[in-house]
């Protein structure tokens, strides 16, 4: 059986592109099997996105002290109608910033945790620029999720 991993993310500029690659890549790692990765823009994912998923991965740069618009609009869209479907689901996150991801994770953390879901590996909190510890971050990020649904 194929699990599904769902990955959320809203990627405006080339730092959180970066993010995105490495963590995408950390999906593909060697050694990971039987896990399908559905990717998908914060404003496009739908409730039947996250239905079909067996975990989730979010991706948001830090605005204002809070995560992305498009985000909030993901959460927006998916709370009431997987809100008992999907308790338990193993989810990761990571957030950029160019001061503070504070904020973004507080709110991450609120609505996931509002909504049953489980923290499968530590967000990935990145304030400045991403380097090369930073990429293996990422990438041990999405390879943690992806191991997480291979048992």
């Amino acid at each position: 059986m194929t699990a599904r991993l769902l990955v959320v993310h809203h990627t405006p500029s080339p730092a959180m592109q970066e993010l995105l690659e490495a963590v995408l890549a950390g999906t593909r790692a060697e050694g990971i099997e039987g896990v399908d990765v559905d990717v998908h823009p914060a404003l496009s994912a739908t409730a039947s996105d996250l239905l079909a998923a067996d975990g989730v991965l979010l991706g948001t740069p830090a605005n204002i002290g809070y995560m992305s618009g498009a985000l909030k609009h993901f959460f927006d869209t998916v709370y009431y109608p997987t809100l008992e479907a999907k308790r338990g689901l193993p989810y990761g996150c990571w957030v950029h910033g160019n001061n503070d991801t504070e904020g973004a994770r507080r709110a991450i953390e609120s609505i996931s945790g509002a909504l049953g879901w489980v923290r499968a590996a530590a967000p990935l909190l990145v304030v400045g620029p991403v380097d090369k510890q930073v990429r293996e971050a990422a990438f041990e990020l999405g390879g943690t999720l992806a191991a997480t649904l291979m048992g």
